[in-house]
């Protein structure tokens, strides 16, 4: 049984998340910088989670359902906070 209630969690975990978009930041040298970009894009009500990846220079952005910020949108929060954006990743 709990075998069963662990997979339905697990799997139901996986059906409500968001899409989930990866963009490159340039500029991003220190913690300081993994933090600012973090609370930036925490105070989007589109934004449900934010993992910033220091070493890989990138951030990695899981919207709520049916919601997601445009590129426009991306490029300018991230230019606000000094940095640059690629989206390539």
């Amino acid at each position: 049984m709990k075998k069963l209630i662990l997979a339905f969690l697990f799997t139901s975990s996986f059906a409500f998340a968001g899409e989930v978009e990866t963009v490159g930041v340039k500029g991003m040298v220190c913690s300081f910088c993994a933090q600012g970009i973090t609370k930036k894009f925490k105070e989007q009500p589109e934004v449900a989670d934010v993992q910033v990846s220091l070493e890989n220079k990138f951030v990695k952005l899981t919207y709520k359902d049916g919601q997601k910020l445009s590129h426009d949108k991306i490029s300018t929060l991230l230019k606000e906070a000094g940095y640059e954006v690629s989206f390539s990743k």
